[in-house]
């Protein structure tokens, strides 16, 4: 009797689970029932830069110099990757897309020449601002993506980058005013399936 006791609050508790893994496994499921216009190449090579980028983003949070350089070479390998010709349909969108690419190539070139860091993230700030309007010509939609702002970024000057959750963690200046900024925009092309 003590055995099937046991047995059955262990299965209570793996069936309850926390709200935490519920949202959980409801966004998971939201996010499986998202309708694409793009192919499923397109879409897994965008995601892997988006994420690469999205490192990058953190190895300047960290203030990695080391990182920062590593981050950028594989997101350059990343956007090489990008099976832009599989969009098809406007020509003019691919030949876009892919000057937003060799762009964001060439900036990071830069940017692991830089020895400085403050310059580093200056090139930072080239490829958000292209990356941003990369997403916005491909019409990626597979995810939220958000432009957030940083007034205090470079002497007052400002700075944007781009993020994954509304949640600011300015890369800009981590230690000093990690969470200053805004979000200016929120790029969200995700359709769901009726």
């Amino acid at each position: 009797m003590k055995q099937y006791s046991i047995i059955l609050i262990a299965l209570m508790a793996i069936s309850c689970g926390s709200e935490e893994q519920k949202a959980l496994h409801s966004t998971t499921s939201l996010d499986t029932a998202v309708k694409t216009i793009h192919p499923e190449i397109f879409n897994s090579t965008f995601k892997t830069a988006l994420n690469a980028y999205y490192n990058l983003k953190d190895c300047f949070i960290a203030e990695n110099d080391t990182a920062v350089d590593a981050s950028s070479q594989r997101l350059i390998l990343a956007i090489n990757q990008i099976q832009l010709d599989s969009l098809g349909g406007d020509s003019s969108i691919v030949v876009t897309a892919k000057s937003y690419a060799e762009g964001m190539i060439a900036e990071l070139k830069g940017l692991i020449g830089e020895k400085d860091l403050d310059a580093k993230k200056r090139s930072f700030q080239m490829v958000s601002e292209q990356f941003y309007d990369f997403i916005r010509t491909v019409q990626y939609d597979q995810e939220v993506v958000y432009h957030q702002f940083c007034p205090m970024a470079f002497d007052n000057e400002g700075a944007t980058w781009l993020s994954n959750t509304s949640v600011i963690r300015n890369p800009y200046l981590p230690k000093k005013m990690l969470s200053c900024g805004e979000v200016r925009d929120s790029i969200d092309l995700r359709a769901v399936k009726q």
